[in-house]
């Protein structure tokens, strides 16, 4: 099965709460001490010391000072711990079985002075009660100000003055090999700091929906474009920082890839730009104003498939393929049509769908983006001016229709018989019967006899639930939990616009 995301223990998984086993940090990057000495290539009697090696420019001792004091311990409690959906238990560990208040703990990352503090959705998503320890050791209850699920962020507010703040740097100029901290408490350790690299940029990996239950549609237009590092975060990193080697704020760590649920060389951050323009959003507005552009196109992990249905020879053109345009959006005034592909957004070069997602969020609504594209063999320039995210009521006047939705999917379903369930032990799905060619099941690999169980969060019984929540996401990306023909989870991703 192809483009398939295993889950339970997932194989992303936040790094915040509720999870409890040690991961590892390869020698070489865990090493987070400022060493004098002489250079490599000198010698001491032909015998080299291999702690003199270290290079004296790279010094993490004072990024380390810098960040700590600015990162701080969340501690949440659930007060319906049985009201978790099963998602939540499965990947985060949330439910305890019992009637006592479920608790988790994570980290967030001090912004401004006055008491506003970064972190994750999923650190605060549900919680009855927010607790922020401070690494002095002063404890506040927190107020949430606002939080986004389709961007894993949340703002929280403590009633204090004079605090330590982090400066923010820019996640643009950061380069992939650069040296970086993640700071923040694992295992609800204190305050704790690792080294490693960038080790790439842009990253999706179908993370965010896991953390959301049903909700608005409009909350769930998933944006993942993840700074990628090797520095070890574990679960309870969740919120916490990841800093240059200045000590400057260029991402809030989310989630690791783990096989386990502990750290196996992977983590993954929000970058800061993009941050700071949500966390701005929720403390002025109290909600994200975020510009749309009204384009469809194919998920990260379908886009190389897509390409090469199209004739296109994965590498020979960078940019992101427009697979359909919304009516009366942005891109429809600007003149974008189906099958162009975007290749620059204001002279900045796209090399993947999740940058374009990224760049587009940044920008409010009325904000105009120059587009470089490319219409078959003609390269050519439009300017559009983004709209305000569209209402429910919008949504389904403009968006594609229920048989639209149906063709695109490509695939038919029925009822699971009684032996199904009763052999898989599940108690709701959706069973796969045909998967049409060229259909979005075709080009991510979903062979029938898969169960579909959720979509975007939403539990699906019959095929009229898929009915429903897809026509609620009809402007977002979507994520499908199935059950495969070998019994083993797995996720999907796709998209119908951003």
């Amino acid at each position: 099965m192809k483009n398939a995301v295993f889950l339970l223990f997932p194989l992303f998984v936040c790094a915040g709460v509720g999870c409890n086993s040690l991961g590892s940090k390869p020698a070489a990057a865990s090493n987070t001490e400022s060493v004098s000495g002489k250079d490599a290539d000198d010698t001491n009697d032909g015998n080299t010391d291999t702690t003199t090696i270290i290079n004296d420019r790279i010094n993490f001792v004072a990024a380390a000072k810098t960040a700590m004091p600015a990162v701080v311990h969340i501690k949440s409690t659930y007060g319906n711990p049985n009201g978790s959906s099963i998602q939540q238990q499965q990947v985060y560990g949330r439910g305890n079985g019992g009637d006592v208040p479920a608790m988790a703990s994570g980290s967030g990352v001090i912004i401004a002075a006055d008491g506003y503090i970064a972190t994750n959705n999923h650190v605060v998503e549900n919680a009855t009660k927010l607790e922020v320890i401070l690494p002095d050791r002063r404890q506040f209850i927190a107020k949430l100000v606002g939080r986004d699920p389709g961007t894993d962020l949340a703002l929280l507010k403590i009633d204090a003055t004079n605090l330590p703040v982090l400066k923010l740097g820019n996640s643009d100029k950061v380069q992939v090999g650069e040296w970086v901290l993640a700071v923040g408490y694992p295992y609800s350790l204190n305050t704790t700091v690792t080294a490693g690299i960038i080790s790439a940029k842009g990253r999706s990996i179908g993370i965010i929906h896991q953390s959301e239950r049903g909700g608005s549609p409009l909350a769930q237009s998933a944006i993942e474009s993840f700074l990628q590092t090797d520095a070890a975060i574990n679960p309870g990193n969740s919120g916490g920082a990841l800093v240059n080697t200045n000590g400057e704020l260029i991402g809030i760590n989310a989630a690791i890839a783990s096989l386990t649920g502990s750290y196996a060389g992977y983590a993954f951050s929000i970058p800061v730009n993009l941050a700071k323009k949500v966390l701005n959003d929720i403390k002025q507005f109290g909600r994200v104003k975020r510009g749309v552009l009204g384009v469809a196109f194919p998920s990260p992990a379908a886009e190389e498939q897509f390409l090469k249905e199209q004739g296109i020879v994965p590498g020979s053109v960078t940019g992101v393929f427009i697979t359909g345009i919304q009516k009366g959006s942005a891109a429809d005034s600007a003149g974008l049509k189906e099958g162009d592909i975007i290749q620059t957004i204001d002279g900045v070069k796209l090399f993947s769908s999740s940058e374009f997602s990224e760049r587009i969020a940044r920008h409010n609504p009325g904000d105009k983006v120059t587009l470089g594209i490319l219409r078959k063999t003609e390269k050519d320039t439009l300017t559009a001016t983004l709209r305000d995210e569209p209402t429910e009521r919008q949504l389904a006047d403009n968006g594609p229709s229920k048989q639209e939705i149906y063709n695109r999917l490509g695939a038919r379903f029925s009822r699971l018989t009684p032996s199904v369930t009763q052999r898989l032990g599940i108690n709701s799905g959706v069973l796969v019967t045909e998967v049409l060619p060229g259909g979005f099941f075709d080009q991510l690999g979903i062979p029938p006899g898969t169960i579909i169980a959720y979509i975007n969060g939403r539990q699906i019984n019959d095929p009229e639930d898929i009915e429903n929540a897809l026509m609620a996401a009809k402007r977002t990306l979507v994520q499908i939990l199935a059950i495969a023909p070998d019994g083993s989870k797995v996720a999907f991703n796709f998209s119908f616009g951003a």
